[in-house]
């Protein structure tokens, strides 16, 4: 994880820019006199504002940061009114849950929206927030949001330089056949499990497990990411707890201390979230603890009831994804299916930018073909985790895998050099192209196949070393895409992942 690319240094930035978005947002909570419970209120909202706010242009982002309010100030009025109406508060955040999850349907403005509408209800119970409060509340979190965006898009606007990649769109459906429908029954059903056993557990802290349950979902598509995204919160906080332990209880709440290993953890926050969920919910745990330090509840009893929540919120979890089911099979298939359709979108355009077409461009493919791989590595994540007994099925996800990064590796290849304005049309390109489109249709059969139009341009030599860069590219991903019909080609006795 600490050895991992971050070219640009955009993962190391970003993680700074977090700690003095968040730094100054509590800072100036303090310099206005808010009470400690509105202080860590807007802390929470500008580590959400900066963390779940995605957009793929800045435009977008800073629209989304606006639009927080909306979903988070009536959620946060109605989880203080209710707050000592224990059946009325349980079945009012059941419906944030259900609302926040559906509304990933419209992208990562619906994800952000969704989950800052959930954190408000969570940041109420965590602090114990009374209706009289709502006012210093509702200040804190516009502070907060006003600190966060003149931070990110005023000060350090890294996106202008570096534009964040857009989300793959989710994969297509109607009504309970829409993957993020399924998947709101399911985080419902979950979180009133975690719900129900969490408050068994303890009538003060259920709400761990309903957070847990809740963000297990998060950046899932399958029954199998769902679990093992699971086993990786549990295995994060066991790992955070401990920690707290050696760290939250001996300090005691003492307050620059508490404050620069808050800051700390804010930063393993932001620089592990992209690369592993284990020590990022290690950090989450940590901070957690420091929190309940400051407010001066921190014991190791505590610590231990955390983890029973955490527990308890996996098992909903487990238990939710059976609701309605997306099978990692039928995910798994369909990411890889849009993936190799890339592949092919992605060589026609540099067949045609090199046959002297102005308008054809590689490159926004070859971008797009990455998030789809990342997708496709998500999916295929339980059965390449190290935990998985199907050793077989092990080895051929493994395989898919690699041929399909080698795709990527010739697709970038051929991007690079069909944007060089001195490459030239061979007439093999044609044919090469050819093959490769054969190779997908082997893989994913076209509605209407079309032969790829690569004429020969006047005047330009048939052998140029801009095309011959372009034929390497091709041949291997010809060869690539070939390798990859044996391990998907399987019968139905042996699937690539477990169908149920």
């Amino acid at each position: 994880m600490f050895v991992a690319p971050d070219p640009g240094l955009v993962r190391l930035r970003v993680s700074l820019r977090a700690v003095l978005g968040i730094g100054l947002a509590v800072a100036l909570a303090e310099l206005a006199g808010f009470s400690l419970t509105a202080s860590i209120t807007a802390g929470l909202a500008a580590l959400l504002a900066l963390f779940t706010v995605g957009d793929p242009t800045v435009r977008r982002q800073a629209v989304t940061t606006a639009l927080l309010p909306a979903a988070g100030f009536p959620v946060l009025a109605l989880a203080t009114v209710l707050h000592d109406l224990p059946l009325l508060r349980d079945a009012a955040w059941l419906l944030v849950v259900f609302a926040g999850v559906h509304a990933r349907r419209w992208g990562p403005r619906g994800h952000a929206l969704g989950i800052f509408a959930f954190m408000q209800f969570f940041v109420t119970q965590f602090l114990h927030a009374l209706p009289a409060q709502l006012p210093e509340l509702y200040a804190a979190v516009a502070l907060a949001l006003l600190a966060s965006g003149a931070v990110r898009f005023g000060a350090w606007c890294i996106e202008r330089r570096v534009p964040p990649p857009a989300a793959p769109a989710p994969l297509p459906g109607t009504g309970l056949a829409r993957p993020t429908t399924r998947q709101a029954f399911q985080a419902t059903a979950a979180c009133a499990v975690a719900l129900a056993a969490g408050q068994l557990i303890s009538h003060e802290r259920w709400y761990w497990a309903v957070g847990t349950a809740w963000w297990i979902f998060v950046n899932t598509a399958s029954r199998g990411e769902t679990l093992v995204r699971g086993f990786r919160r549990v295995l994060g906080t066991v790992t955070g707890i401990a920690a707290g332990l050696l760290i939250a209880v001996p300090l005691g709440g003492a307050p620059a201390p508490t404050a620069l290993l808050v800051a700390v953890c804010v930063f393993g926050i932001f620089y592990t979230a992209p690369l592993s969920y284990s020590w990022m919910m290690f950090f989450v745990t940590v901070m957690a603890g420091l929190l309940y330090g400051l407010l001066g509840v921190l014991h190791p009893g505590l610590l231990l009831l955390r983890f029973q929540e955490t527990a308890v919120g996996a098992i909903g979890a487990a238990i939710g994804v059976a609701l309605l089911p997306v099978t990692t099979h039928a995910a798994t298939n369909a990411w890889i299916e849009r993936a190799v359709t890339c592949v092919h979108t992605c060589t026609t355009a540099a067949a045609r930018r090199l046959a002297g077409d102005p308008d054809a461009d590689p490159a926004p493919h070859a971008a797009e073909l990455e998030l789809l791989l990342g997708r496709v590595r998500l999916s295929l994540a339980p059965l390449v985790h190290p935990l998985s007994p199907l050793r077989a099925r092990k080895a051929r996800a493994r395989r898919v895998l690699a041929l399909l990064d080698d795709c990527a590796r010739e697709i970038r290849g051929l991007a690079a050099v069909a944007a060089d304005p001195d490459a030239s049309h061979d007439a093999r390109l044609a044919a090469a192209a050819w093959r490769v489109e054969a190779a997908v249709h082997a893989l994913v059969p076209p509605a209407e196949p079309v032969r790829p139009e690569v004429t020969e341009a006047a005047g330009v030599p048939r052998h140029h070393p801009g095309a011959e860069a372009a034929l390497g590219h091709l041949h291997g991903l010809e060869q690539a895409l070939v390798d990859l019909a044996a391990p998907l080609r399987t019968s139905p006795r042996a699937p690539l992942v477990p169908a149920a």
